[in-house]
């Protein structure tokens, strides 16, 4: 069995798109997944399946969302081991930083530096970013409510074409801690200095 994580885009925002964790946890429940858990509101499940398709999956849960609460939801799963390594792989020193500050965004696909190539990384500073494994890291000293660095790399010129959505590192390492195989403990900070921002994004 492998243990997923489930991360529902847009949900539970102003009122808008309700789902109920309680309600995820009991859907989730019935397409046949164990050791079902949920994180905070926004859109955070985990569980654990036998299955190797994380695309069929994801797939498989916003066919179950839409029948049962009338709207869609995209939603991205990926393994623990998936989550684990993105979060290893931070440009950013995590371990200093607070968590609203740091922000990952996971996307359905791998993108390029190109994507982004009107976006000048100088113009932000110190805000900054950088590109992983179908993921982009942003670093956001002030917050993510008031980056315009987040701003712009969110435009639909930039993200045209993806399946994307957000978490904060708080959300990040909670996510890795409980998608890790029982009794080992996941890489989830790193101290390497600040990379240089012209190689990612953030939707």
């Amino acid at each position: 069995m492998t243990m997923y994580a489930a991360l529902l885009r847009g949900i539970n925002v102003s009122g808008h798109k309700k789902v109920p964790m309680a309600e995820l946890r009991t859907l989730l429940t019935e397409l046949g997944h164990g050791d079902v858990r949920t994180h905070l509101q926004s859109g955070n499940a985990v569980f654990s399946s036998p299955s190797d398709d994380e695309n069929a999956l994801a797939a498989e849960l916003e066919q179950a969302i839409e029948k049962r609460f009338g709207f869609p939801v995209p939603c991205l799963v990926r393994d623990g081991a998936y989550l684990a390594a993105v979060a290893a792989a931070c440009p950013f020193p995590a371990a200093e930083l607070e968590g609203k500050q740091l922000h990952i965004t996971y996307y359905d696909q791998p993108v390029d530096a190109g994507r982004f190539a009107r976006i000048d990384p100088a113009a932000f500073l110190p805000e900054a970013f950088g590109l992983g494994d179908r993921a982009l890291y942003l670093y956001a000293p002030d917050g993510l409510g008031r980056s315009k660095l987040a701003e712009a790399l969110s435009r639909s010129s930039v993200t045209k074409g993806l399946v994307a959505t957000s978490r904060n590192w708080n959300t990040v390492v909670k996510l890795v801690e409980m998608t890790a195989p029982t009794g080992t403990t996941a890489p989830t900070e790193t101290t390497a200095p600040p990379a240089p921002a012209h190689d990612g994004a953030r939707t």
